[in-house]
């Protein structure tokens, strides 16, 4: 229907060049796919990622492959230096360093990434539940982690430690090791998940949700968490390497993985009587230590940059 009033005159058809204008400049893609294009970009990151996956594979093929075994060995090339034959040479009774190195980092590694995985749940569940219904559960609970976090993590978990593997007392030393993490590792997750849901709680998205009838648990589970999981994949990569820095150290000290198993940290404490002698023998289960910790970190440095909307191109 025409009207009179409308002049055509003031309209002209857009141009190709104008309609192009217009055209979406960036693909439209997922979150998670957003974040791994971002992860790939940041080089230093992406190698941390191929190392690690590198020395897990390592640790699960090389001690099943290997003709030499990690608990057995020939007291007649014991102690030999690295050769052609023992690329990290042999130790006090003749098991090959290598084999042995590879088996103690998929310990190592295991009992950090179990760790870290129930810390997450155990911490993404205290913070969230305190900072949703807060009050005087939000006082009292957030008090409880103000007492643990005034100990030193170190601490406990060596006396939590010591109880656990007392004489009598069954199970084996892996479970125990992750039961003392659990029990305590948890704490930052716990704080870190509190704040970010304290934020998010103030949000109109929590306010619609309600407002459709969504129950306290549902906005939580279904809203709230999944909002925080930036922060808490970033915490939890963070986790990994204290664990497992941790782990080698409790082992150090003689309260890890007793024989014929061995982590890292048993590694370098066999090989600490021998150091003036055989340095090699500290030096290679060190040495993968230092290399799982730093990937890690380098790791989790660069998922915290991909997670972080404010580093989009």
């Amino acid at each position: 229907m025409n009207n009179p009033e409308f002049d055509t005159a003031l309209f002209a058809a857009a141009s190709d060049a104008e309609k192009k204008t217009e055209s979406i400049v960036r693909p439209s893609v997922g979150y998670w796919r957003d974040v791994w294009t971002r992860l790939s970009r940041n080089r230093v990151s992406f190698a941390a990622l191929m190392i690690i996956v590198a020395i897990m594979l390592c640790a699960i093929i090389i001690p099943e492959v290997s003709v030499d075994k990690y608990n057995t060995g020939e007291l007649q090339i014991s102690n030999n230096s690295p050769n052609a034959r023992h690329w990290f040479g042999t130790d006090n009774i003749g098991r090959d360093v290598f084999v042995r190195v590879f088996y103690g980092a998929r310990y190592s590694i295991l009992i950090g990434l179990v760790a870290a995985l129930i810390n997450l749940v155990i911490g993404v569940l205290y913070g969230s539940v305190s900072a949703f219904f807060g009050g005087r559960a939000d006082i009292i609970m957030m008090r409880i982690v103000d007492v643990l976090y005034s100990i030193p993590l170190t601490i406990y978990v060596i006396i939590l430690m010591t109880f656990l593997n007392r004489p009598g007392a069954e199970g084996s030393e892996i479970g125990t090791m992750i039961i003392a993490f659990s029990i305590s590792y948890w704490i930052s997750m716990a704080r870190i998940v509190r704040g970010e849901i304290l934020q998010l709680k103030q949000q109109e998205f929590v306010l619609a949700a309600k407002a459709l009838g969504a129950s306290d648990w549902r906005v939580l589970i279904k809203h709230l968490i999944p909002n925080c999981l930036g922060s808490i994949t970033v915490t939890t990569m963070m986790l990994v390497p204290q664990a497992i820095f941790l782990e080698a150290f409790l082992s150090f000290i003689g309260l890890g993985l007793s024989a014929p198993r061995a982590s890292l940290g048993t590694l370098c404490n066999d090989a600490l009587a021998g150091l003036n002698q055989y340095p090699y023998q500290m030096f290679f289960p060190a040495l993968m230590i230092s290399v799982i910790i730093l990937a890690f970190n380098l790791f989790g440095d660069g998922l915290r940059d991909a997670l972080d909307p404010k580093m989009k191109d």
